[in-house]
């Protein structure tokens, strides 16, 4: 595994009630690091959506807070990746729960071997289903014990998918998967604010399989602020929303997203000012050169980060 760090992370103040999610026991391997190194990804795609596969580290220019930063590591689709699928079991999951079966099966084996994938469900609770593994087969054969009916609280279990992949997964590239209708319907115990500071502290980046679905407009209250926007929330964290309907299918929507993960390049810069504890902007675009090359391109990728020290676990 590829030892760099991410400069990112956030001590982020809990509520008294802070959500709690069932886990199975399993043995932690921890790696020792020791390099302040931001990590970005970016994904490039031309006006017509097609992504940019073949652009090498002189094609990208990183900004933070305004300045332009000096690229030392550059790489796609190398980092091992550490993936939570968090699948909404509330009532309008249910027509999508056989075809997403295949579909999880058919796009996740695309994966590397060293990758990883956990799957979380929620309805007004959170759970762990399946801890991070290896074997891509053990989610997918999961929804055959699935059934849905329940509320839907989002903001809970994409906080609490991004806290897992911080604890387990600190060296890999975090993604988050949220198979949804995407129509919070419950109180929760997060703000939409705390969602996105945590799955930023935990360097991952949000994808939203949107599914249609019939449940009541989106509540606009929680005990701590609004709910979580996973439009906005997949633009500030550098991933996107792929609309089932539009796509097609669940496979569809399912194998861009995976598509998506397997063209992202990674930026890698050292920060000028490692653990100051504060956010920092960032912006990456393409050289002049190659921009003028690539009109109307767009730049998919975080758009922030919280800076604390670096990480540092032992065996």
């Amino acid at each position: 595994m590829l030892a760099v760090a991410a400069a990112i992370g956030l001590a982020v103040s809990l509520m008294p009630a802070a959500p709690q999610v069932a886990r199975a026991p399993q043995g932690e391997d921890r790696i020792r690091v020791g390099v302040d190194l931001t990590l970005v990804e970016a994904t490039v795609k031309d006006r017509r959506g097609q992504v940019l596969g073949e652009l090498s580290k002189d094609d990208f220019r990183v900004y933070e807070d305004g300045r332009e930063q000096a690229i030392t590591h550059f790489s796609r689709d190398e980092i091992p990746l550490a993936v939570a699928m968090v699948l909404d079991l509330s009532g309008s999951i249910q027509p999508f729960l056989g075809p997403l079966r295949y579909a999880s099966m058919s796009s996740l084996k695309a994966l590397k071997d060293e990758d990883q994938v956990a799957l979380f469900t929620f309805t007004d609770d959170v759970e762990l289903r399946v801890d991070l593994t290896h074997n891509k087969r053990a989610v997918a054969d999961e929804f055959e014990s699935l059934s849905a009916g329940g509320a839907t609280n989002i903001n809970d279990a994409v906080y609490l998918a991004a806290e897992y992949l911080a604890e387990k997964a600190p060296a890999a590239r975090g993604v988050i998967i949220l198979v949804s209708d995407n129509k919070a319907t419950t109180r929760t115990s997060v703000s939409a604010d705390e969602v996105t500071r945590k799955v930023l502290a935990a360097d991952a980046a949000v994808y939203s399989a949107k599914v249609p679905g019939d449940n009541p407009v989106t509540l606009g209250f929680s005990l701590r602020g609004g709910m979580v926007d996973a439009r906005k929330l997949a633009e500030e964290t550098g991933g996107e929303v792929f609309d089932v309907k539009q796509e097609g299918s669940m496979y569809v929507a399912l194998k861009k997203v995976i598509d998506r993960l397997k063209t992202r390049y990674t930026l890698g810069y050292v920060p000028p000012n490692p653990g100051d504890g504060r956010y920092h902007a960032l912006e990456v675009r393409l050289a002049s050169a190659s921009a003028a090359k690539s009109s109307g391109h767009t730049i998919v990728s975080k758009k922030g980060y919280y800076s604390t020290s670096k990480r540092t676990a032992s065996n």
